[in-house]
């Protein structure tokens, strides 16, 4: 298995319609705005109604690494739902970039890796990355190109050819990286990213974070894995019972629990025990 430490070698020209501007520029739309967005289910043959989100306001300025934090049932994953566009809030309003999320075509900028991956066990990794590459709207030179680059980058070169039925979870997970970041996504969503890695792949991850903080892209990162959090994370919100209690800097949050000693993990106990259910 290659390096996880080696670098990908200079990416082809890969439309992107997002991109930094200069502080003294105009000012960018930001990546990710909710407005008092509200997520309601009905269960039990429609007899109950269950409150996933409750009028959750938070807004992703473009460059910045954000963790999305929260015990089991928070609401992260019903929030992510949301923000893909998988799911109609109840009320309230999203944008991606500045646009609705209604604009589906917005989509095309942003890359995710889900926590379960269900991709179809029959195509081997280069067809996935093609299927993908084309529903991204890349031409088949560029798909070829970065999706080289991007087996190669994963440790997964030498099983591209194979069907993904014969893949680990590990290598599953590494395959879901080089999709999501197949389109050079604007934005990037990870969800639970290092579940079944192991240390290498930790490592790879950790790279592809820290690069995409350098080069000024977006970046939210769901994980109970503190540890990725602190070192590639500049802000937080959490989530508990669907509210919204905490969205700020990440240093901010840290002084919230023990009397502002206990670090991350004291500071998110004494949130959720604080905050109202």
């Amino acid at each position: 298995m290659p390096n996880s430490a080696s670098r990908l070698p200079a990416k082809p020209a890969i439309p992107c319609r997002f991109h930094l501007l200069p502080a003294n520029g105009p000012r960018m739309q930001p990546a990710l705005e909710f407005r008092e967005v509200s997520k309601t289910y009905r269960r039990w043959g429609g007899l109950k109604k269950v409150c996933a989100l409750e009028r959750v306001s938070w807004t992703v300025q473009q460059g910045t690494q954000w963790a999305l934090l929260g015990p089991n049932r928070s609401g992260k994953s019903t929030l992510l739902k949301v923000l893909l566009s998988l799911c109609r809030p109840s009320a309230g309003r999203v944008y991606r970039f500045g646009r609705p999320a209604s604009d589906r075509g917005t989509l095309a900028d942003v890359g995710y890796v889900h926590d379960r991956q269900a991709f179809a066990p029959y195509l081997t990794a280069r067809e996935l990355l093609a299927f993908f590459g084309a529903a991204g709207g890349l031409t088949g030179r560029e798909v070829a190109s970065r999706g080289e680059q991007l087996l190669e980058r994963v440790g997964l070169a030498d099983r591209s050819r194979e069907p993904i039925r014969t893949f680990s979870k590990g290598m599953l997970q590494r395959l879901a990286l080089a999709q999501a970041l197949l389109n050079d996504p604007a934005l990037l969503v990870l969800d639970e990213p290092a579940e079944g890695l192991d240390l290498s792949g930790r490592h790879l991850l950790l790279e592809v974070l820290r690069e995409r903080r350098l080069t000024g892209r977006t970046s939210i990162l769901v994980s109970h894995g503190l540890h990725e959090v602190q070192s590639q994370c500049d802000f937080a919100a959490v989530l508990k019972s669907g509210k919204l209690v905490f969205r700020g800097a990440l240093t901010e949050l840290c002084d919230q629990g023990s009397g502002g000693a206990g670090g991350l993990e004291a500071s998110l106990a004494h949130l959720y025990e604080a905050a109202c259910p």
